[in-house]
């Protein structure tokens, strides 16, 4: 059964209709990678997936919640899909450990020890074992990007959500970042990605959702990428070559 369904979802905002009608879903385990020009709907989309914006229209499916229902429980659903952002969000007073810990000691009531001991935990899972102490402006930028995934997987969530999480990164860094949600992709973790990685989208998607003018204009295996069958995502790829 899939984890995440999108059927015909609109969304616009004002006079602008930025979703058109977008259908995709998601298996348990998948890697998603959303792929499009700068405005083609494809943040708008993975920020109604977690309800951070509404839709006008059609249905959104998550883990058993249906997303468009406006009794939905927005608590118990954000404990299941974690949202990673190309800005880190980390609070600046806040240590790397207290950063990922609020939520769980917060939102879970989560006792101090256990809380510190999950930290620890993602803290290895993203390679920043040694930061545990450090506040984020002692951290480089693909380091403040994964105690930003540290802190959602603090969470344990069932489906993680990334916006473009490398754009704001030079080039090592963002294999840093690359790194560590490749190895997430192994362990099984099911994960939408919005991203301009054409690469990285080849090696660990098992599903590419091209969007073009707010609509799924072609869907398919990774090998999309190396033959489309739609001239638009041809130029699209043949651009970012």
């Amino acid at each position: 059964m899939p984890v995440v369904v999108l059927k015909d979802v609109k969304k616009s905002f004002g006079s602008l209709q930025v979703l058109r009608g977008v259908s995709f879903s998601v298996d348990k385990g998948d890697v998603v990678a959303l792929i499009g020009a700068s405005g083609s709907g494809k943040s708008t989309a993975l920020r109604c997936i977690d309800r951070l914006e509404t839709i006008d229209s059609g249905t959104i499916d998550v883990c058993g919640y249906s997303v468009s229902d406006p009794n939905l429980d927005l608590r118990r659903l954000r404990l299941d899909v974690g949202i990673v952002f190309q800005s880190y969000n980390l609070f600046p007073h806040l240590t790397v450990e207290e950063n990922i810990t609020l939520a769980p000691r917060s939102v879970k009531r989560m006792q101090k020890a256990e809380a510190s001991e999950i930290a620890r935990e993602v803290l290895a899972q993203v390679g920043l074992s040694d930061k545990a102490d450090n506040y984020p402006e002692q951290l480089s930028g693909g380091q403040q990007q994964r105690a930003a995934i540290a802190r959602s997987l603090a969470m344990q969530p069932k489906v993680m959500l990334f916006d473009e999480v490398t754009s704001a990164l030079d080039p090592k860094l963002t294999g840093e970042v690359l790194k560590v949600i490749e190895t997430l992709a192994a362990s099984g973790m099911t994960m939408i990605m919005v991203t301009h990685e054409m690469a990285f989208a080849r090696r660990v998607a098992d599903q590419v959702v091209y969007m073009h003018q707010g609509r799924v204009h072609e869907a398919g295996a990774a090998s999309i990428l190396t033959h489309p069958t739609t001239a638009e995502l041809s130029e699209f790829i043949s651009n970012d070559l």
